[in-house]
């Protein structure tokens, strides 16, 4: 039995992380033509957290799309936020921070047992 087009429903995850290690998933079913901006809206994510809809960047599979952007049956739309430290800044400050928390390279070196074969 085939579905008419206009019965036809997608189902879509979207995704936001509000800090690291903490996931916020909502599985919702969207009637085709749906587009991004209508599954961010029917999560009710950016309302619950309070994220503003002007300059929220959204994206499907990790690549930021607009928000006009139709979605296909299984697309997972993903909210992200705002980066807080550049990332090369961060590698810079954990190079820093490793290499001073680290002994120097002559406490890692063994020191060395002489055998007298003799014995």
């Amino acid at each position: 039995m085939c579905m008419a087009p206009a019965d036809r429903r997608l189902r879509v995850q979207v995704v936001y992380c509000p800090e690291p290690g903490q996931t916020e998933r909502v599985d919702l079913q969207l009637p085709a033509g749906a587009v991004l901006a209508d599954a961010l809206l029917a999560s009710g994510l950016p309302a619950r957290f309070g994220l503003s809809p002007e300059g929220l960047r959204a994206g499907i599979w990790s690549r930021v799309q607009e928000p006009a952007t139709r979605l296909r049956d299984l697309d997972r739309v993903e909210i992200y936020r705002p980066l807080q430290v550049d990332p090369k800044e961060a590698r810079r400050q954990r190079y820093r921070r490793d290499r001073r928390d680290r002994p120097g390279r002559a406490a890692k070196l063994k020191p060395l047992v002489v055998v007298d074969p003799a014995a």
